[in-house]
């Protein structure tokens, strides 16, 4: 990705510049490309750490670092409501155990992280939950073993590329899935048009609370 495609997907409201970063195209609708253009990455951790990663490199080379991150797209859970928006309150990875050796499961050695990193949930009025990110689509006695509200395939990934710059990260995810066991593409894709709807009202409100200052990064 140029330069000039990076600095193209990062917008300016009230004077901060925030970056957005969404894994695939099926989850950026309408709504979104009326208001965004985010960073496509690729589905999983190590699409979303490599991207991400090299982005802000780019960004802080040309002394443009985001003040904001922004990770959304769908999530699953069978706990909170299909087709709603959730801010992540925290983000686990769920796929690092290296607790054969000592170290605390979830935690990446000689890596200072906790189990769950906490994220800010600044947008009054929009609920927040609990979020795990790992290199698997979660489905019915999946969640059995899974410690958090939600589950997705990215945060983790682009909240360590983040923090690895110094910058903040919200996470907005929609519940495409969860309610019943996924059986086939469909039962993940049908709620993408309404969480595309959703997530743009998201958007408007971090853009009104950037804009009007009552939020800051």
């Amino acid at each position: 990705m140029s330069l000039g495609t990076l600095n193209h997907a990062v917008e300016t409201w009230g004077g901060r510049r925030v970056l957005f970063v969404m894994a695939a195209p099926p989850e950026y609708g309408p709504e979104l490309q009326s208001r965004i253009r985010p960073l496509m990455t690729g589905i999983g951790p190590i699409e979303a750490a490599l991207e991400t990663g090299i982005a802000l490199q780019g960004l802080a080379d040309a002394d443009g670092l985001p003040h904001l991150v922004v990770s959304l797209g769908s999530a699953g859970s069978r706990l909170l409501e299909q087709g709603r928006v959730y801010q992540a309150s925290s983000v686990s990875w769920r796929d690092i155990d290296a607790s054969p050796l000592g170290f605390t499961k979830g935690v990446t050695p000689l890596v200072d992280h906790p189990v769950a990193v906490p994220l800010a949930t600044p947008l009054p009025g929009w609920p927040s939950a609990r979020l795990s990110t790992g290199g698997n689509v979660v489905s019915g006695l999946g969640y059995d073993t899974i410690d958090a509200d939600m589950v997705d395939m990215e945060t983790f990934a682009v909240w360590r590329a983040a923090h690895r710059f110094g910058v903040p990260l919200l996470a907005l995810r929609g519940i495409s899935d969860g309610a019943e066991e996924l059986r086939h593409y469909g039962d993940w894709a049908a709620l993408l048009p309404q969480l595309d709807r959703e997530l743009a009202l998201a958007i408007d409100a971090l853009r009104a609370g950037l804009e009007d200052g009552s939020l800051e990064f």
